[in-house]
C-alpha cells in the first residue's frame, strides 16, 4: 500500500479512507495557521528550542506545561474554529461534521522506556475507545519528519481481527470523573493507573506501512487502522496534533470503515463539537 498525496473530492475522500486507503496532503493555510499557533505556545512554554527541552527540565516541570497546554487545545473555542478551519480547507464543510477536539502528542526520545508512557506505543485502532466506525482521524506534525519519528499502519489487518481487549472500554466509565482522559495526560500516572485498550496474545501484523512528513502536512486515516507509534531515542521531543471527525449524514447512513473486532461500550460521539443547530 502506498500513501496517497492526491486530494480528491471531499466526498471521494471519505469514501476512500473508509475503504482503508491513507492520504498525506500538503499543508493549507489552515493547517500552516494551526501549527503556527501551537509551536508559538510551545516557544512560549520551552523555549525556542522546544524539541530539546524535555531532556533540560525537571519532569514535573515539563509535564505540567505539556497538561496546561492539552486543555487549552481541547477545550478552547478558539482552537476549535482552528479545526473547522482545517477542515474547510481541503473542501469539506464544516456544517456537516462533528469532531472531537485537538489532541497534543508528545513523544520523547526514550519514552517507551517509562512506564507511565507505555500505553502510547501500544498498537491499536482508534475505534477501540467507544468511537464509531465513520471516524476520520486527521493528524499533523509540527515539525519537519524522518520515518523512524512519527508511526507505522498494519493495512493487512484493516479487514482481519485483532486479539484485544476492547470490551473493556466503557465511554461512561472513561469519561465518569470529568475528561482528563479524553484530554491526554492530565495526571502523570495516568498511563499505570488507567486501562488503555491493546492487543491480547500473539499477532501477526504484516507489512508495515511509515511515511516521513513535513510540518502542517494533513495526514487522514480511518479509525479503523490498526497503527501504533515508533519508539525513537533520537534525542528530541516529536510534537503533534490530532483531532477526530465524523460526517453526520454518511454516519446516519451508516457508511464507514469495517468494524471487524471493536467491542467497547457506548459512544463518545455525543460528546464531540456538533454544528450549530
Amino acid at each position: 500500500m502506498r500513501v496517497r498525496s492526491d486530494v480528491p473530492a471531499p466526498e471521494a475522500l471519505r469514501q476512500a479512507l473508509y475503504e482503508g486507503e491513507l492520504f498525506l496532503v500538503p499543508p493549507t493555510g489552515a493547517s500552516r495557521a494551526l501549527v503556527d499557533a501551537v509551536r508559538a505556545a510551545l516557544v512560549e512554554r520551552l523555549g525556542p528550542e522546544y524539541r530539546l527541552a524535555q531532556a533540560s527540565l525537571p519532569p514535573e516541570v515539563f509535564f505540567e506545561h505539556m497538561r496546561a497546554l492539552r486543555r487549552l487545545l481541547y477545550t478552547d473555542p478558539a482552537h476549535h474554529q482552528h479545526v473547522r478551519a482545517v477542515v474547510a480547507g481541503l473542501g469539506w464543510d464544516p456544517a456537516e461534521v462533528a469532531f472531537d477536539p485537538l489532541r497534543l502528542r508528545v513523544v520523547a526520545s526514550g519514552g517507551h522506556e517509562d512506564p507511565r508512557a507505555r500505553a502510547v506505543y501500544y498498537p491499536h485502532r482508534d475505534i477501540w475507545y467507544g468511537h464509531p466506525p465513520s471516524l476520520i482521524t486527521w493528524w499533523m506534525p509540527l515539525d519537519d519528519l524522518a520515518p523512524e519519528e512519527t508511526f507505522v499502519f498494519y493495512p493487512e489487518r484493516f479487514r482481519v481481527p485483532v486479539p484485544n481487549d476492547s470490551e473493556r472500554f466503557e465511554y461512561k466509565r472513561w469519561t465518569k470523573d470529568g475528561w482528563d482522559l479524553k484530554i491526554g495526560w492530565q495526571k502523570r500516572d495516568d498511563g499505570i493507573n488507567a486501562h488503555f485498550v491493546g492487543v491480547t496474545g500473539e499477532v501477526e501484523p504484516g507489512p508495515a506501512v511509515g511515511f516521513g512528513c513535513r510540518a502542517a502536512e494533513n495526514l487522514l486515516f480511518a479509525g479503523a487502522h490498526f497503527h501504533a507509534t515508533l519508539p525513537q531515542a533520537l534525542g528530541t521531543t516529536r510534537f503533534s496534533l490530532d483531532f477526530r471527525v465524523v460526517h453526520l449524514a454518511e454516519h446516519a447512513a451508516g457508511k464507514g470503515a469495517p468494524s471487524v473486532d471493536n467491542r467497547s461500550r457506548g459512544s463518545a460521539l455525543p460528546d464531540y463539537i456538533h454544528p450549530a443547530p
